[in-house]
């Protein structure tokens, strides 16, 4: 495909041999006149044959230049050609660097850096109009993103209190002498909603403020650590599902966030190797540190299709009807909080079935 800076260079060079073109043309017409020849009748004398000679002697230094002329604009042509396209580029480079510019800073802007302006400075033309509109755009992106986390954050705290009003309804009723035991039965089915939406609620807190990129309390947070904690806080699951769990995590495997929010993430990332694995299964943990931190987490399984594997990062994705009872938060939750440190995460569907869930971090 080409580029818009290669097709001013071409427009440019064709433009300028259009016109050369056209001038040597006009100039070859201009020259190409013939010497006017006096009629030789018979009979003439001498004095008039040596005029008719000189007259044959300057048509053909005439002749030879206009050939020369031809030649030499045909050479200067072919020169110019060249030097069109050279300044052509250049020229091109230069109105087009501001253009690469705003392409540049733009390209930098995401959805945690959206108060960055491009501010572009200079005369009131059509690419600083372009700058200043795309910063006017960036303005309403930030508003807009701001007031949907504070949205979630503020929706999230304000629905604890009827969560925490039910359960009180729920223990009185059960704290009652000599309950019906179909009213113990419901307020036990009620507990476990009351918890999914709690949980829910707790994953959409951690969710806006890892989106919000506020990380007032970063710390050195050593990754195994914090896997050794998730698998403790799991050991009863691990024990009922007889899951084999290998950790190999090298000493020194450190990153600088906040402590709270890359515990949740390492809490996400093995809670979803663990509670979505087969009975009897495996899982392995390792991580190593070099330029970046790298937590990989994989699990055994069945084999699933990348496609559907990539979209787990996104809230309220699932793979499989046994995955159907989670809040579908966690993943999301773990690509927020890694984009919020600088890092990322990568999902891949091991080919031998299961999944290896990779973390980097600065």
């Amino acid at each position: 495909m080409r580029t818009i800076g290669v097709r001013f260079t071409i427009l440019y060079a064709v433009v300028f041999l259009a016109s050369g073109i056209g001038l040597l043309g006009l100039t070859f017409l201009l020259s190409s006149g013939k010497v006017t020849e006096v009629a030789n009748p018979s009979g003439l004398d001498s004095a008039q044959q040596q005029i008719r000679q000189l007259q044959e002697q300057l048509a053909e230094v005439h002749t030879q230049q206009a050939r020369q002329l031809l030649a030499g604009s045909l050479l200067a042509l072919v020169v110019m050609a060249v030097v069109s396209l050279l300044v052509g580029r250049v020229l091109a480079r230069r109105v087009l660097r501001p253009l690469r510019t705003i392409t540049s800073a733009t390209r930098r802007i995401s959805a945690d850096s959206l108060d960055r302006r491009l501010a572009v400075t200079g005369p009131a033309d059509e690419v600083k109009g372009l700058a200043d509109t795309i910063d006017e755009l960036l303005e309403r992106l930030e508003v807009s993103f701001a007031a949907q986390r504070r949205f979630v954050a503020n929706a999230s705290h304000e629905l604890r209190t009827p969560l925490t009003t039910m359960r009180a309804s729920l223990d009185v009723a059960v704290a009652k002498p000599d309950p019906a035991t179909s009213t113990v039965a419901l307020a036990d089915r009620l507990r476990v909603q009351l918890d999914r939406v709690d949980h829910l609620l707790d994953g959409f807190l951690v969710l806006a403020r890892a989106q919000h990129g506020a990380l007032a309390d970063s710390a050195a947070v050593d990754l195994g650590e914090l896997a050794e904690g998730a698998l403790l806080e799991l050991s009863s699951e691990v024990g009922a599902k007889r899951l084999t769990v290998t950790v190999d995590v090298a000493p020194g495997t450190a990153t600088r966030g906040s402590p709270a929010l890359l515990a949740r993430l390492v809490g996400n990332v093995v809670d979803n190797a663990v509670r979505h694995n087969e009975a009897g299964g495996w899982v392995r943990i390792s991580g190593f540190a070099g330029e970046e931190a790298v937590l990989v987490v994989e699990s055994g399984g069945p084999v699933f299709d990348q496609r559907e594997v990539d979209r787990l990062a996104r809230p309220f994705e699932r793979l499989g009807g046994e995955r159907i009872g989670s809040s579908g938060l966690g993943l999301s939750i773990v690509a927020a909080v890694a984009a919020a440190h600088g890092g990322r995460l990568a999902l891949f569907a091991r080919p031998e079935g299961g999944l290896r869930v990779s973390v980097t971090l600065p």
